[in-house]
């Protein structure tokens, strides 16, 4: 391929690592790559059918719109590249190039090196056991902390120092949050300090364990997979809530049920609690629950704070003369989202606007060049759960009585409005609704919202009953 193409696709790249910070450009972009530019349109290749199918819902038109700037190109093709296993002797010429004494050795490298000692025998295999890149800037000394999440960062810490040949802390350790809270900071963290501990580690994405458990049954290698996994002192594993298909999840729960009944550290991360994994099985989400489950809740403004001021520190190492006034991080911390990855956002936007037009970071400036990412509070994330306990309480019954079979008119009225509630103020669909409800066909979901639905456009009393139990449900 020419080298205009090539040098057009790095600017990309670079553009687009820019805009969307570096955490979420390692976790998804990593491995896109350049496959052919024919006319007016650009092929990207992805190792994986998952991979393709999130980059294609979340960010291919912006990938269009640089492509379009930069060559004119108006269509961009996502397509999965044929995986290809690295040929025998590959892993020992790439370890070869990395000494084991060399003083520059990070700790990733020592956890790719123990995992590759350990699975000789084994060339056929993919190369899962080295796991997912790790990102050294997140580490323990760089993760900061406040009232919601420093629980999660005590037991992470707990289990990272562990030494060598001691059992599990936690098993396993299962953090959940949503997007942008810090459960990969605090996994990685783990995974890179477990080596300083004498401990291997590997830490592997949800989407990359996957594709090594596929490739491996492609390949016939699956029991070198099996072993890689299981002769290892500690697994991560980050966004569990990815972890799709029958097979897969049966092969993740015995290589969980393997490694703790052997005794080994196991560390899980996901966007909700065991029990709202509704895509995998009960035993796995019963399994996981047997652990330590903490949340790391929404970020509070003092702790948004203290993370705009690290980063700025860190951006003002990168561009020497960033700075940007207190009074501006307080307007963003309050302002400028609830995650981390919000924070990030605004503050690429200061750095854009002040390299690029030499102007001062002012309040009014600030108000200007992120006028577009302030938004109002976002909504609570309403639980099933907490619709069961508030319906359950206020209609003096059990949690139990409305999952059951019961069908008396004390918990009959109860459940439907349970469920009324569930599918207007969550997410959740039909069929997980009736599986978070005792296991019910979605029909029955179906039948109970219509019922209610009625019952309130009929009913006065009903509908200020529904009412009431929305403002509860939403105040809790």
């Amino acid at each position: 391929m020419d080298a205009a193409p090539r040098e057009a696709w790095e600017r990309v790249r670079r553009r687009l690592r820019a805009e969307i910070g570096e955490e979420v450009y390692s976790s998804w972009f990593p491995r896109l790559e350049l496959d052919m530019i024919n006319g007016g349109s650009v092929r990207l290749s992805v190792p994986t059918r998952f991979l393709k199918t999130w980059l294609q819902q979340h960010y291919v038109e912006r990938l269009t719109a640089l492509w379009r700037e930069e060559m004119g190109i108006e269509r961009v093709e996502l397509i999965v590249r044929s995986a290809v296993l690295r040929p025998p002797g590959a892993a020992a010429a790439v370890r070869a190039m990395t000494p084991a004494s060399s003083a520059t050795t990070t700790s990733a490298n020592v956890a790719r090196q123990s995992m590759d000692s350990g699975r000789s025998g084994f060339a056929g295999a993919p190369a899962v056991g080295s796991g997912s890149p790790l990102d050294p800037r997140l580490s323990f000394s760089t993760y900061r902390l406040g009232a919601s999440n420093r629980l999660a960062h005590a037991a992470a810490l707990k289990v990272a120092e562990a030494p060598a040949g001691s059992g599990p802390v936690f098993n396993p350790l299962y953090l959940h949050a949503a997007v942008g809270l810090g459960k990969t900071h605090l996994l990685q963290a783990i995974a890179a300090a477990g080596p300083e501990h004498g401990r291997s580690v590997v830490y592997l994405t949800a989407e990359r364990f996957m594709y090594g458990f596929v490739a491996a049954l492609k390949s016939q290698s699956s029991l070198a997979f099996k072993e890689q996994l299981r002769g290892i002192d500690t697994l991560v594993i980050d966004d569990l809530q990815f972890l799709q298909g029958k097979s897969v999840q049966q092969e993740f729960c015995h290589t969980l049920n393997a490694l703790m009944d052997s005794g080994r550290q196991v560390v899980i991360a996901a966007d909700r609690p065991p029990a709202e994994l509704d895509a995998l099985e009960e035993r796995v989400r019963s399994r996981l629950a047997g652990g330590l489950v903490v949340e790391i809740s929404p970020l509070d403004d003092e702790l948004k704070h203290d993370i705009l001021a690290a980063r700025v520190a860190a951006l003002g190492q990168q561009h020497p003369g960033f700075t940007v006034p207190t009074d501006v991080l307080s307007y963003i911390a309050r302002h400028c989202g609830q995650n981390g990855r919000d924070l990030d956002g605004a503050l690429n936007r200061l750095l854009a606007h002040n390299q690029l037009t030499s102007r001062a970071i002012t309040l009014e400036m600030a108000e200007t060049a992120v006028r577009d990412l302030v938004r109002p509070s976002e909504p609570k994330r309403v639980r099933v759960e907490d619709i069961l306990r508030i319906v359950a309480k206020h209609y003096n019954v059990t949690r139990a009585d409305i999952l059951s079979q019961r069908r008396t008119a004390n918990v009959v009225k109860p459940r439907q409005i349970a469920m009324y509630l569930a599918k207007m103020l969550t997410l959740r669909s039909l069929p997980e609704i009736g599986r978070r409800f005792g296991g019910r066909d979605h029909t029955t979901v179906l039948h109970a919202v219509r019922k209610i639905e009625g019952l309130v456009g009929n009913d006065r009393a009903i509908a200020d009953e529904v009412e009431a139990l929305k403002r509860l449900v939403n105040d809790d």
